[in-house]
């Protein structure tokens, strides 16, 4: 397959199915942009005056994203994604019915889970769902775009724990924990069985223009079914309580996939990677300390943790952060995500990671 944007595809393709497979083949994943030597003094197009246009209007996004892929080089694992931004409109909260608000930048949801005794199977996923309809135009306005030049990303959707605490409350959920906690685990049963149905339409969609793969909110590609999981619920629990109530949740999410990655997202999450390394359906994690935490590169316990468990690792850095990186990890199975400032300082980072890459093991 071939991408207008992204003329050595098939040279990457080879390169994620070794990853996955946790092979080396020379150097570690680097996924490396830069403003494309090709650039001029265009501008990227204006947005819609106001925020719900923002994120709704398809000719808008399709020209967001095609100026995008014109002045971006796609350096190593890099490529082309279509996506109309992730500030929640497109996802299961919206879909079971609770009301987003949108601005400028991002947007939050109304918990509609109000009540004490609160029922989930109550909640139904309605095909009528303006969002729900919405995405689905969304999508398939993605695939039309994406034929030869980019590959169209199946979403930011949900995830184990997130899902409820926003049809719940974040504070509401917490407690219904210590009250009621075989209430929550199986609420995430149900929420997952949605999650599967949610993913099973949208893959069916973008899988013919996805190289025999997919992508999501998460920039990687896959050969099959692939989603980034994850609980940002779990900074705020136990590694008991998460184990026990939301774990099971996950697993079956890793059971559905062909490929995962497990995002940890703070170093309060950082507590449960020992029982993510346990997963044997899960082939790589992310570590991301969170905003003010630092660079990854801080906790090389964690990261060291994760590749002698056998899992593929992770990380975003700075550009100047990869030689540091490669010189206390190993580059089997290892992902580095960054950017440049040019071209050529992108091509030259290439070079240099295949110097300083090492399989350790």
């Amino acid at each position: 397959m071939k991408l207008e944007y992204k003329p050595d595809w098939e040279k990457t393709r080879q390169h994620y199915l070794a990853w996955w497979q946790h092979e080396y083949f020379g150097r570690c994943g680097l996924w490396v942009t830069a403003p494309a030597d090709r650039t001029n003094t265009e501008k990227p197009p204006p947005p819609p005056p106001e925020s719900l246009q923002r994120w709704t209007d398809l000719d808008y996004l399709s020209a967001l994203n095609d100026y995008a892929w014109r002045h971006t080089y796609y350096g190593g694992e890099a490529f082309p994604v279509w996506h109309g931004g992730y500030p929640g409109h497109t996802a299961i909260p919206t879909f079971l019915g609770c009301p987003i608000h949108l601005d400028e930048q991002t947007g939050w949801w109304e918990p509609i889970l109000k009540e004490e005794k609160w029922d989930i199977s109550s909640l139904r996923l309605e095909e009528t769902n303006a969002w729900w309809q919405f995405t689905l135009k969304l999508l398939t306005r993605s695939v039309s775009d994406c034929q030869g030049k980019a590959f169209p990303s199946i979403g930011a959707f949900g995830g184990s724990g997130d899902c409820l605490a926003a049809l719940r409350g974040t504070e509401p959920l917490l407690y219904d924990l210590c009250d009621c906690p075989e209430r929550v685990k199986e609420a995430e049963k149900i929420l997952m069985d949605i999650w599967i149905k949610v993913y099973s339409v949208f893959y069916e969609l973008v899988a013919p223009v996805s190289d025999g793969g997919s992508t999501c909110w998460f920039p990687l590609w896959a050969p099959g079914k692939f989603y980034a999981s994850q609980c940002d619920f779990s900074c705020m629990i136990s590694p008991s309580l998460f184990e026990e109530i939301f774990l099971p949740a996950i697993e079956q999410q890793l059971n559905f996939l062909d490929y995962a990655i497990y995002h940890v997202d703070g170093t309060g999450a950082f507590r449960h990677v020992p029982a993510l390394c346990a997963l044997p359906g899960l082939q790589a994690i992310q570590i991301l300390p969170g905003t003010g935490q630092g660079s990854p590169l801080k906790y090389l316990d964690v990261l060291k943790y994760v590749q002698a468990h056998g899992k593929n690792l992770h990380l975003t850095l700075a550009a100047e952060e990869v030689k540091v990186a490669l010189e206390h990890l190993s580059g089997r199975g290892l992902f580095l995500a960054t950017s440049c400032r040019s071209e050529e300082e992108a091509k030259r980072l290439l070079k240099e990671c295949e110097k300083w890459s090492q399989d350790r093991g």
